[in-house]
């Protein structure tokens, strides 16, 4: 743990000037998120939840998940994702720096992406995944626990 020692203005100068040198992650208009239209997401890190005897843990991983998403209407709350399955109808809402896409299944499990109006590089905004999912049987190469991905997407305007 850092500890610092210094009053109460020091340190608030202290901050002011980490934030105005450019720290501080880069944020974009909020019409530009409203306005998205497709959305090429990649996440690079996977949290794999799980019980083991009845108590939760976790584990953290590697990850080349890619999902595309099509279509997105922020008006009219609808989008496409398109994957191996198919396309797939998706629930959209955009709510100040956040665009969710909410992905239900009909046989229960629930898929959420919200992209954080962020920037993290080369204009792509901070993004996560998460995956409510639970089966008996883990398959390699099929969501069988919870899942919480980390990455980014690329926003498309057209």
């Amino acid at each position: 743990m850092l500890r610092t020692k210094c009053s109460n203005a020091t340190c608030i100068v202290a901050t002011a000037v980490v934030l105005a040198t450019g720290s501080a992650p880069v944020v974009r208009a909020q019409a530009d998120l409203a306005d998205t239209t497709t959305l090429d997401c990649s996440f690079s890190v996977i949290a794999t939840a799980g019980w083991d005897s009845g108590d939760a843990g976790a584990s953290v991983d590697l990850s080349t998940l890619a999902l595309r998403f099509e279509e997105i209407d922020t008006d009219g709350a609808t989008a496409e994702i398109v994957g191996p399955y198919g396309a797939s109808q998706i629930i959209v809402r955009q709510t100040g720096d956040y665009l969710h896409l909410v992905q239900m299944f009909t046989v229960g499990p629930l898929y959420t992406t919200t992209v954080i109006d962020r920037e993290t590089v080369d204009g792509r905004l901070m993004a996560v995944h998460t995956r409510h999912e639970y089966t008996d049987t883990q398959l390699v190469g099929f969501t069988s626990r919870p899942e919480h991905y980390i990455g980014d997407c690329a926003v498309g305007t057209e």
